[in-house]
């Protein structure tokens, strides 16, 4: 009876395996390359065997060579790529000049993968994230700096302590480092924000926007303001970003000449200016490139908003008058590592935050261009610092819908078309699973200028903003304790091991000789109860 239900089985599984009729070739296509491949390896040295061996091997020699640093590091910066998922890192190498081209930290030594979710979300924000690669602990979609305990627009359970988290900002102030937080976002948003704020709404931008969900503003403080007034925002030694309408009343204008949006008479970036020279400190303001890059060199704080809302995408920016994210790192390293508590090292926060605005409105080009200019800014931040001394960590808070498909030709651009359908329909090699430009199947993709900037990508379902992934993100590290990035790890775990590698905070760290010396027992005891217990 086995035999006969088991070949009745067998029979019906390999039914669902496949659609009727569908042959093995219809699943892996034999793909016509086009001239484009063809030019692009005819003049390279890949049809060669030894080419690939060759470059295994140096691969394996690299990594037996490299030895993992256990000194303490005395500066840590923490680049963050907002939105940046792992085919975002894939495209953005064929962008930036072709399949085997590297991003600058894809060549840093040490990797993992992060999880990304939210306590009471499987798809995160840019609010929980951040609390949890900057304070250590998970917490609620959209909340910053304070635990799963508190729900949206909860003031009051904001305010109480045991639900007040506390960043590696304030633990590396603790011990004397200098701060600072870097963004092309504004600098009160999530991310950024993560590094200073706590707030049950990461909205809470301005004082307004607090009273509009119902909370009161004097007893639940706005981003801005406690970024300006409160620790430890208003001890950092950097600050540089957009959003200046939120730091000025409603009926000023901004540089850029666009209204303030606060209600409360306050002028903020004034303020922060008038508090910093009360103390005698060399403290500036600065809203375009040239007064940025002309800094005096005894200047000890800098604020700089270059814009009244995000700073422009690379693409639109006029550099005359607009840093790059490589001019504001190079400015913001300069400052960190120079002036009173310099000695004790720094704590940096340096984010790419406009790849995610692009992927939001399918705009793939330029959440790649911004992606490469990312990776320019984390070049500099490796040519002015030692991995002797500094650990870098690169990462990003969650992922988006994008996806690479279809079978395009090697050296084909990835802004083009992968190939045709069996109904003779064009498809690109670039697609979202969301957003505002569905798929339309009768469309030619072929007459489309999908060079263009703001060219938006098809998505499989139409919503007018096309929302994050939930995939695992990447790490990539250099420097002290970088080796401690492997695997796949939770997201909040990332702020603990920088914490230990720069000796911060209340945790176990590098500079405590009774937790490396029982860590480095701990094997050898378990060896030894484990041939007891047999």
């Amino acid at each position: 009876m086995f035999a006969p239900l088991f070949l009745l089985a067998l029979c019906t599984t390999s039914a669902f395996a496949r659609p009727e009729g569908l042959e093995e070739e219809e699943f892996h296509p034999d793909i016509k390359l086009g001239s484009a491949a063809k030019l692009r390896t005819s003049a390279r040295v890949e049809e060669r065997a030894h080419f690939w061996r060759e470059n295994a091997q140096g691969t394996i020699l690299e990594r037996l060579n490299n030895k993992p640093i256990e000194s303490v590091a005395k500066n840590v910066i923490l680049f963050l790529g907002d939105g940046m998922s792992i085919p975002t890192l894939a495209a953005a190498r064929v962008y930036y000049g072709g399949e085997e081209m590297e991003l600058s930290f894809e060549k840093l030594p040490h990797t993992a993968l992060s999880k990304t979710y939210c306590v009471d979300a499987q798809t995160a924000d840019s609010a929980c994230t951040a609390t949890a690669y900057l304070t250590g602990v998970k917490n609620n979609y959209g909340m910053i700096g304070v635990t799963a305990a508190v729900t949206k627009n909860d003031c009051e359970a904001s305010l109480l302590e045991e639900n007040q988290v506390e960043s590696i900002a304030k633990w590396s102030q603790d011990v004397g480092k200098r701060t600072g937080i870097v963004t092309t976002s504004t600098v009160t948003d999530a991310s950024p924000a993560g590094a200073y704020a706590k707030a049950a709404n990461r909205d809470w931008q301005t004082d307004g926007s607090v009273r509009s969900s119902g909370a009161d503003a004097t007893t639940c403080r706005d981003i801005t303001y406690q970024l300006v007034k409160w620790a430890p925002g208003k001890n950092f030694n950097v600050i540089l970003g957009g959003g200046a309408r939120k730091f000025l009343n409603n009926d000023t204008i901004d540089r850029f000449g666009t209204s303030g949006q606060r209600s409360d008479d306050l002028n903020l970036i004034e303020e922060w200016v008038n508090d910093r020279t009360a103390e005698g400190l060399q403290a500036e303001y600065v809203w375009n490139r040239s007064s940025l890059l002309s800094l005096d060199e005894d200047t000890d704080y800098v604020l700089g908003l270059f814009g009244s809302s995000y700073v422009p995408y690379n693409l639109d920016r006029n550099d005359s008058v607009t840093p790059s994210l490589e001019e504001m790192t190079e400015v913001a390293i300069n400052i960190a590592s120079k002036g009173n508590g310099a000695d004790n090292g720094y704590f940096l926060f340096i984010e790419g935050g406009r790849i995610d605005h692009a992927h939001h409105d399918t705009w793939a080009k330029k959440a790649l261009d911004e992606t490469v200019e990312f990776s320019k800014a984390i070049q500099k931040a490796l040519d002015l610092t030692s991995e002797e001394d500094t650990l870098i960590v690169v990462t990003a808070d969650h992922a988006h819908t994008m996806s690479m498909s279809g079978y395009p030709d090697r050296a084909n651009s990835i802004l083009g078309i992968a190939g045709t359908d069996s109904n003779g329909g064009t498809r690109l090699t670039l697609n979202y699973a969301n957003g505002p430009a569905p798929v339309n199947a009768s469309h030619d993709y072929s007459t489309d200028d999908t060079t263009d900037d703001e060219y938006r990508f098809p998505a499989v379902t139409y919503k007018n903003s096309e929302t994050h992934g939930a995939d695992d993100v990447g790490i990539f590290a250099r420097g002290p304790w970088a080796h401690l990035f492997r695997g796949v790890v939770e997201q909040n775990t990332i702020p603990h091991i920088m914490a230990y590698a720069s000796c911060v905070g209340d945790g176990l760290t590098a500079c405590s000789w009774a937790v490396r010396n029982v860590a480095s027992m701990a094997l050898p005891v378990l060896g030894v109860v484990l041939f007891l217990h047999v």
